[in-house]
């Protein structure tokens, strides 16, 4: 046991935790053997879990914490387990009825397993097929489109096409290696030769690179923060969770050597001897390319076999998530990393200085990682002339199933809401209308079909309500219903919170209960919303009130009291 887990000052961390750590929670040892044991059963967690705690010298809570809280580990398998998306691009494609459909054509309930114990269903929240939708997985094979339902009744042919890319902006950042073929791994080596980790962090300081998984801080600033400290580790984060964002997805699977590099570099960057990519289980494929990469990076020097061997050149593992929206916040990855249930934690301290297992530890979002071989080969300023002064640099927007042009598209910050949606985009399907704009998942926020004069920059959305975010666009035509809309975001809040902290655990449950009428929310709503925005733990409690208030003054007189 290190003295930083032991009780560094700054930190006490709790008994269970450092059990844990005693008895191979931090070699990572628990969460694959209660997905061990998850596969081999179709009973719930309360049969197998304490079992499996039990045999690492662990208390029950061990295991039935995190069995109960993730989904894949929580939710009945059969011999055949399907997987059906529920969020929000897949409910506007279909208004929701393809589940129906799903368990029509599968004869199964979501959320149970078939009296055979053949199939199961489970719903799902986004699988990162934003584009095609509705989606679904048969095991690890996606099924796509409005018959999702007689793919998997085996009616039609199963189909999946790949996502479609493209470069706005003439010279790619981030789609380099997918459009243009220019390997990462040579920036790499020149870098690990010649130059030392604080030549990285000024030219990343330089580009004003800021972190594209939603918070939006400044990269250069939290490596500096963790860089030099004993122990530091690097967590690449893949737990890509936004309906209407398959970015994440779309790097990992196409260009897994980019996504490597960069977080190699970072590593240099700071000092540390090892990186972490924690990868949906959603996206199985892109948890296959990764690990092939990484073997190949490691046969040819370019990763270390072992965090005994690595020096300059980190040691990198790759490790699958177990199903939850939330663990996408750093603090909650790193409980899910630690093997516990997914929470997010107060700040301070925060994770620079006490992260995984006490560890100073550098979150960053695959797509954050994947802009830093360029910025390291073409230079700080070269990347800090695209964009927008405040808000540097190039962003992957992904356009949902409703666009007459879905796919992911890299543009400059700044460039005009109302541009990517018509000229690149080429607006709806059919010509429809469009009536509102999701933007940055469903705690992003809304923009009605007629105020798109914005620029993509978290200030200038900031100022009419929404969000960042992942960046992903989700239409909605006259076909929706905005209360049907309004359930489903406050459905999806209910269904992710944590419940770590009372705001967001009752507060979401509350706003669902409200939304199920056709009325107004009511007097309470507005003492409910100022509490969840003021007091809840992390940004999920936080920022669901502003993306149903969004949602309001988008949709108007027809959602009247709740724009609170």
């Amino acid at each position: 046991m290190t003295g930083r887990m032991s009780g560094e000052p700054g930190r006490r961390p709790d008994a269970l935790r450092l059990l844990t750590a005693r008895h191979g929670g931090r070699k990572g040892l628990l969460p694959p053997a209660l997905e061990r044991a998850r596969s081999g059963t179709a009973q719930g967690p309360e049969e197998w879990a304490p079992q499996v705690a039990e045999s690492a010298g662990l208390p029950a809570a061990a295991g039935l914490g995190p069995a109960t809280y993730f989904a894949d580990l929580a939710a009945p398998r059969g011999e055949r387990h399907v997987r059906v998306c529920t969020a929000t691009a897949c409910f506007a494609a279909r208004g929701g009825r393809h589940l129906a459909e799903v368990e029509g054509a599968l004869g199964v309930t979501a959320g149970t397993v078939d009296e055979a114990g053949a199939t199961s269903l489970q719903t799902v929240h986004c699988l990162g097929y934003c584009y095609a939708g509705p989606a679904a997985l048969d095991g690890t094979l996606p099924r796509t489109g409005p018959d999702v339902a007689d793919q998997l009744g085996g009616r039609t042919e199963p189909r999946a096409p790949g996502i479609p890319v493209a470069d706005t902006t003439g010279v790619p950042v981030l789609l380099t290696g997918i459009v243009g073929g220019h390997s990462a791994w040579d920036v790499w080596r020149e870098a690990v030769a010649g130059r030392r980790p604080e030549d990285v962090r000024e030219e990343v300081t330089t580009s004003g690179l800021r972190g594209r998984g939603g918070a939006g801080f400044p990269v250069a600033d939290k490596w500096a923060a963790a860089a030099g400290k004993p122990e530091t580790l690097v967590v690449a984060n893949g737990d890509e969770g936004d309906p209407g964002s398959y970015a994440d997805r779309l790097l990992m699977e196409e260009d897994p050597e980019r996504v490597l590099a960069g977080l190699a570099l970072a590593c240099f960057a700071c000092g540390a001897r090892r990186g972490i990519v924690l990868v949906r289980s959603e996206y199985p494929r892109a948890m296959a390319r990764l690990r092939r990469a990484v073997e190949s990076a490691t046969a040819a020097g370019d990763l270390a076999a072992s965090v005994e061997a690595a020096g300059p050149r980190p040691f990198v593992e790759i490790v699958e998530g177990a199903g939850s929206y939330v663990a996408g916040e750093e603090t909650a990855l790193i409980a899910r990393l630690e093997g516990a249930r997914g929470c997010a934690r107060p700040r301070p301290p925060y994770p620079t200085d006490h992260g995984l297992w006490d560890a100073p530890t550098v979150v960053n979002n695959v797509e954050t990682l994947a802009a830093v071989p360029w910025i390291v080969a073409h230079g700080g300023t070269a990347y800090a002339r695209r964009g927008v002064p405040d808000e540097t640099g190039t962003k992957l927007v992904c356009l949902s199933e409703r666009f007459a042009r879905p796919g992911a598209y890299e543009v400059e910050l700044g460039t005009p809401v109302g541009d990517i949606v018509t000229r690149f985009g080429g607006g709806l399907k059919d010509g429809r209308e469009l009536v509102a704009l999701q933007i940055g998942g469903p705690l992003g926020g809304f923009l009605a079909g007629t105020a798109l004069d914005v620029p993509l920059t978290t200030a200038a959305l900031a100022e009419h309500g929404a969000a960042l975010g992942h960046a992903g666009m989700v239409a909605f035509d006259a076909d929706t219903d905005p209360y049907e809309l309004l359930r489903h975001i406050w459905e999806f809040a209910a269904d992710e919170s944590c419940g770590a902290c009372s705001p967001c655990r009752v507060g979401t449950r509350r706003g669902f209960g409200l939304a199920q009428g056709r009325g107004g929310p009511g007097e309470s709503y507005e003492r409910l919303a100022r509490l969840m925005g003021e007091a809840s733990l992390c940004a999920f409690g936080r920022r669901v009130p502003a993306a149903v208030r969004s949602l309001s003054r988008a949709y108007g007189p027809a959602l009247e009291g709740w724009d609170r």
